[in-house]
C-alpha cells in the first residue's frame, strides 16, 4: 500500500508540476500578445500635419521623419516653386490627407513620448507605411536626429527624382523651426 502512496504522490507532483508550468507559459503567452495590442492604436485618422495624426483622441507624431510646418508658433512654413512662395506645411499635409483618404490605421506605437507629450508611431494603410510614402514622395524628410537613417533611402529616391519639395527651394523643418523658436 505505501508503495502505491508513494506513487500516487510522485505523479499528483509531476502532474501538479506540469499544469504550473503549463499555466506559467499560457499566462506568458498572453501577457506578450496583449503588451503588443496595447502598442498598436486603429481606426480613422484627422490629419495635423505632414508627419502627426489622430485617432480616437490620440495624437500621434511620425517618428523619424519631419514635415513642413503648417502651422508652428504662429508661422507658415513656406518653399519656393517655380519663383513663387508655396505653403509647403499645407502641401505636405494635402499630401497624407489624400493618401490616407477614408482607410483605416494601424499604427505601432513606441514605449516613449516626444517632448509635447505626443505618442510617437509609424501608421500603415495595410502594410505600406506612411513615413515611407511621405518621405519617398519627397513630402517630408527622414530626419536624422531621430531617425538613425531609417528612411534614408527613401529620401534619395525623392532627392535623385526631384519628388515633392526636392524640385523646391526648401529648408528643412527642424532648422527652420530653431530658427522661429530663435526670433520668439
Amino acid at each position: 500500500m505505501k508503495t502505491f502512496e508513494k506513487k500516487w504522490t510522485s505523479l499528483m507532483k509531476k502532474l501538479s508540476l506540469t499544469l504550473s508550468s503549463l499555466a506559467l507559459v499560457i499566462l506568458f503567452s498572453f501577457s506578450f500578445s496583449y503588451s503588443d495590442e496595447k502598442n498598436i492604436i486603429k481606426g480613422n485618422a484627422i490629419v495635423v500635419d505632414g508627419d502627426t495624426i489622430k485617432i480616437n483622441g490620440n495624437k500621434i507624431r511620425f517618428g523619424g521623419i519631419d514635415a513642413p510646418e503648417s502651422y508652428f508658433k504662429g508661422k507658415k512654413q513656406t518653399c519656393i516653386e517655380d519663383n513663387k512662395e508655396v505653403f509647403c506645411g499645407q502641401i505636405s499635409k494635402n499630401k497624407l490627407i489624400k493618401k490616407i483618404g477614408s482607410n483605416s490605421l494601424n499604427c505601432k506605437i513606441e514605449k516613449n513620448k516626444d517632448k509635447y507629450k505626443r505618442l510617437i508611431g509609424e501608421c500603415f494603410i495595410k502594410d505600406e507605411s506612411l513615413s515611407v510614402f511621405m518621405v519617398r514622395n519627397g513630402y517630408a524628410f527622414d530626419w536624422p536626429r531621430y531617425s538613425k537613417g531609417k528612411f534614408a533611402k527613401n529620401q534619395e529616391h525623392a532627392k535623385i527624382n526631384k519628388l515633392g519639395f526636392w524640385k523646391m527651394k526648401f529648408e528643412y523643418p527642424w532648422k527652420w523651426k530653431e530658427k522661429i523658436r530663435k526670433n520668439k
